[in-house]
């Protein structure tokens, strides 16, 4: 493809994305597909020969389309948000044609600095002290195996990642962290070297928020039969119900332990740019280190998590590297980023943010927030008022957790009928939803804040709920 071509067919896509999101609501939110439909349909081999654009691009509109589920859709209102917002397209488009490689200051000057200007707006937004310094990492799963490996490295001076499990007794650690904490968790105790029998699950409250006196308890346990204390992993906002865990109640013990306090606010960090939101990060001053994801509720397309950080020393002890190739004039100056995380190589992702940030300003993102909340808090109200209907976790933020029991209905049978209800929504087409477990129960979440989502769109989901529960009463 040449560059008159690539001009060309750039200018009709320009034009298929925004018909794209004008017309998305036409759409099925999830596409009615089985699994190998779309493999069956391509060819098992790659082309000898260059085929046109325009040929590629009918197959994908006739190919990959119909398999696509739309997360931009007004009536996605599953697991949590992923907002792509104009200007964060615009800043990924650009990204990619710059195709930069911002994994040393030498390498990309002026991506560097951005990503370090537009994180401390950031930083300032949601009210963190000074003192704490900001990365983008891709997902907030990333963001949680730094948090541990960083954990994991202060408390054994370093020596575990310098001589491995396999010299000696490996230092006994344990991490910590809510029954309702993210799988990614887990998955980073794993790969951490934790083990998932050395993550303590602690149990939570009414609230579904963990509870700082059992954790104190494990702590104390764990350090009287001679393990160490390592790391907490508290949550501001889970996945489940949106609790927020008492960070600082979790901190004196993490300071009293000399252990490592990570928050995981993936979602919820996004709400403290509103000063009457900023509770959800109370206490997090004191973390040694937090992630929120603007790729979430911000308005940034994915990917795009802010990793935040007290002293980026732990960063660059635990993922340091500097081969002769990769050294620059300027290494004792700047941010080498490549020392800041797992991969070596990363995407131009602070372009987007910062474009975003611009556009929107941070009262346009304060004004979506507001409206995600109000959406959430007129549901809720609307639920509970609705004989049968229970909102089952307090709707502080933009998720609404519901349950149907009517009265004389055993947990089992409306186990099975809230299943069947989301079922039925689903299959509709016009609204997606998700479904978890609190408190041993099958509940219907509800989660707002997608860009295109107005008051008519969460009247209609509230509506087909309902209906798909109406001869059950």
């Amino acid at each position: 493809m040449n560059n008159a071509e690539f001009r060309t067919h750039a200018h009709a896509l320009a034009d298929w994305m925004a018909d794209y999101l004008e017309s998305i609501e036409a759409r099925r939110v999830t596409p009615a597909v089985a699994p190998g439909d779309l493999r069956r349909a391509l060819p098992a081999e790659a082309p000898e020969g260059a085929e046109p654009f325009d040929a590629i691009w009918r197959d994908f509109e006739s190919l990959v389309m119909p398999g696509m589920t739309h997360w931009q859709h007004p009536g996605w209102m599953a697991y949590f948000p992923g907002n792509a917002s104009p200007p964060a397209v615009l800043g990924e488009m650009v990204a990619a044609v710059l195709a930069t490689n911002v994994m040393s200051w030498q390498t990309a000057p002026a991506a560097t600095e951005l990503e370090q200007v537009t994180l401390d707006w950031l930083r300032r937004l949601v009210g963190l002290p000074d003192g704490f310094t900001g990365v983008i990492q891709d997902t907030a799963s990333t963001s949680t195996l730094v948090a541990l490996l960083s954990a994991r490295e202060r408390a054994t001076g370093g020596a575990f990642g310098r001589e491995g499990a396999a010299a000696g007794e490996a230092p006994r650690l344990v991490a910590y962290a809510s029954a309702e904490a993210h799988s990614s968790v887990p998955k980073a105790a794993r790969l951490a070297g934790f083990g998932e029998d050395r993550l303590r699950r602690v149990p939570v409250d009414h609230r579904f928020a963990l509870r700082a006196d059992e954790l104190g308890r494990m702590m104390d346990a764990d350090r009287a039969a001679g393990l160490i204390p390592a790391c907490v992993v508290a949550t501001a906002g889970t996945t489940n119900s949106t609790a927020v865990d008492p960070v600082a109640a979790v901190a004196e013990l993490c300071e009293r332990h000399g252990a490592w306090l990570h928050v995981d606010a993936a979602y919820a960090g996004t709400a403290a740019i509103c000063p009457e939101f900023r509770w959800v990060l109370d206490g997090c001053g004191r973390a040694d280190s937090l992630v929120f994801n603007p790729h979430k509720w911000m308005l940034v397309n994915f990917d795009c998590s802010t990793y935040f950080v007290r002293d980026v020393r732990h960063l660059t002890a635990t993922f340091g590297t500097t081969p002769a190739y990769l050294r620059g004039a300027y290494d004792e100056e700047v941010a080498n980023y490549r020392d800041w995380g797992i991969p070596l190589g990363r995407r131009f992702r602070a372009l987007k943010l910062w474009f975003v940030l611009r556009s929107h300003g941070a009262e346009g993102i304060r004004e979506h927030v507001r409206r995600t909340i109000g959406q959430a808090r007129r549901l809720a109200a609307g639920a509970a008022a609705e004989p049968g209907w229970h909102v089952v976790a307090p709707a502080e933020l933009g998720l609404v957790c519901l349950r149907f029991q009517p009265d004389g209905m055993d947990d089992a049978a409306a186990d099975e009928l809230n299943r069947r209800a989301l079922a039925a929504v689903n299959a509709a087409g016009r609204y997606h939803l998700t479904g978890t477990i609190l408190g041993g129960r099958q509940v219907i979440r509800v989660a707002l804040g997608g860009r295109l989502t107005e008051e008519r769109h969460v009247e209609g989901v509230w509506g087909e709920l309902r209906g798909a529960v109406s001869g059950e009463r």
